[in-house]
């Protein structure tokens, strides 16, 4: 009855081993980096080789199982009921990515408007701490280089992958690779330009200023809100990668092309969060 006698647009997945799998190299991967911070079960600080072992059952875990989920699309069993499930997923987990960054935003404006509170009138108090944030001793990056070039990349990528996926769905495969071939250089153009910015400030030691904690806290949360994000732009072009890939040998249809869609998306929620990171840390809250 559970095969030939029901008959529904549901697709009830094969047993799998990706969820323990995928479970037990996560916990390794805790405990490694544990390890390798503090020092843990008889292993001293900077242990690597858990926090390697634990990424890899990671990685590992990523390729099977959407290994599987494009195999299943290849045998029809992505149906109209399934594509709007798979599309509510992404929609929460990009939601859910929003709010991780409202974190870092929370963050950056809370040590922005109290980091220096004294015993003023509340207004007297936000004008002061606004004032003197980035804190004493802090040498920002100028906005209207690096960091806007970069703002203009991503803005061009983001016209590349709405052209490649445009292209796509009007079945025009060539101009589709040649856009998502572009979207990936710009994404690679951006980590490397931001891996030079991060460079640069190292070299110079700024943003971390002895003089106060107040230096320490800006240089914290500015590297978690952007160091995030560049991780997000190397996923999000990893993701874009392998639609590329499936591109080329064959796969997406002008109707079915979920995968891509879904990289898309990402990709526009990658571009929407630089924009506010440009706006206020380099811009409104820079020097």
């Amino acid at each position: 009855m559970a095969h030939e006698g029901v008959k529904h647009d549901y697709h009830l997945v094969n047993p799998s081993p990706w969820p323990f799998v995928g479970s037990v190299a996560a916990v390794v991967l805790a405990f490694g980096a544990v390890i390798y911070m503090k020092g843990l079960f008889g292993l001293p600080k900077h242990t690597w080789w858990v926090a390697a072992l634990g990424f890899a059952g990671v990685i590992y875990t990523m390729v099977g199982w959407w290994t599987d989920v494009v195999k299943e699309a290849h045998a029809g069993d992505h149906t109209p009921a399934v594509s709007i499930g798979l599309r509510y997923g992404m929609i929460m987990f990009i939601a859910s990515e929003v709010m991780f960054f409202v974190a870092w935003f929370w963050i950056f404006f809370e040590m922005a408007l109290f980091h220096n509170v004294r015993t003023l009138s509340p207004v007297q108090e936000v004008a002061s701490a606004w004032a003197t944030w980035p804190p004493k001793g802090i040498e920002t990056v100028e906005a209207w280089r690096l960091p806007l070039v970069n703002t203009l990349t991503l803005l061009l990528s983001g016209t590349t992958v709405t052209w490649a996926h445009h292209a796509l769905q009007t079945g025009d495969r060539k101009n589709a690779k040649i856009g998502l071939l572009l979207t990936i250089l710009l994404g690679v153009l951006f980590t490397s330009i931001q891996a030079y910015e991060y460079n640069e400030i190292l070299a110079n030691h700024l943003f971390f200023s002895p003089e106060s904690a107040g230096g320490q806290l800006y240089g914290s949360s500015f590297f978690m809100a952007t160091g995030f994000h560049g991780f997000h732009v190397i996923i999000g072009t990893i993701f874009l990668t392998v639609c590329l890939l499936r591109l080329i040998g064959g796969g997406f249809t002008p109707k079915q092309h979920f995968g891509f869609e879904a990289a898309a998306w990402y990709w526009h929620f990658v571009d929407v969060v630089w924009l506010f990171l440009f706006a206020f840390i380099y811009v409104i809250f820079g020097r």
